[in-house]
């Protein structure tokens, strides 16, 4: 992994789903290239375990499907870091793996809540300190579910979907905002990599998505981190309401 230092100096973020997986390595990267972080997440031990590892500036334990947390955790993420820059929003559960004439319906409302309406919450609270600062990158984190649906996963596939159309409205209402270096939301698409959300699954289901990557392999956390770094940076400037494609050749469209 090439650290590119200073790139993130004077910068900040909030990070969800930030104590393991992408969000984890997301903001441990931000924090190595000189950003200051503000960690989410509903765990608390492993938050606070990250919090001290990468000496990221503040952390709230919420559940981001909870709008009231939202706005409490906003509001005192951006008293301890002054300003909020970055906004990614990690944060998300796979469900049951079940067809749909038996998938759960509490499961169906869980995924929903936390996968596209938390992330909701997340940006519509976010959004007005970036007008008010001048500046602002969000990154909300989709999935190749989201363009191709899986199987078996209708819940993750649905809220997937609406991360990215939500997203490239966001983007769209944002374009031409802000200072000289604007506001711009962009979708990241990932494959299935390697990460503790894959607990979550059967392997049948893992071994499913492993066989639809022409590169033949799972991704690996640390790639979609680096594109979400991009995404996230003063460098990507003139691309917004768009998706990111990280899916070993799956999904290029």
């Amino acid at each position: 992994m090439t650290i590119f230092a200073g790139r993130f100096a004077g910068r900040t973020a909030i990070v969800t789903g930030a104590a393991s997986g992408l969000g984890r390595a997301v903001a441990a990267r931000i924090v190595a290239e000189g950003g200051r972080v503000a960690l989410w997440d509903l765990n608390e031990a492993p938050l606070a375990a990250i919090h001290a590892e990468i000496g990221a500036a503040h952390r709230e334990v919420l559940d981001v499907a909870d709008p009231a947390a939202v706005e409490r955790a906003t509001a005192a993420s951006h008293a301890a870091l002054g300003r909020v820059d970055i906004l990614i929003c990690s944060a998300g559960i796979t469900g049951a793996t079940a067809p749909v004439h038996e998938y759960p319906l509490d499961s169906w409302r869980r995924v929903i809540d936390t996968n596209l309406t938390g992330l909701f919450h997340c940006n519509r609270a976010v959004v007005p300190l970036m007008l008010d600062g001048g500046y602002g990158r969000i990154v909300n984190v989709a999935s190749v579910a989201g363009k191709e649906g899986n199987p078996n996963a209708s819940a993750y596939s649905a809220s997937k979907a609406a991360v990215i159309g939500f997203t490239k409205s966001l983007g769209k209402e944002l374009a031409g905002k802000g200072g000289p270096g604007g506001i711009v939301a962009n979708a990241i698409t990932p494959a299935t990599f390697e990460s503790p959300i894959l607990e979550q699954l059967p392997e049948s289901q893992v071994s499913y998505m492993r066989g639809k990557i022409p590169m033949g392999r799972l991704g690996e956390v640390e790639e979609s981190a680096a594109m979400i770094c991009f995404m996230a940076s003063e460098e990507c400037s003139f691309t917004t309401a768009a998706t990111f494609d990280t899916s070993g050749g799956r999904t290029t469209f």
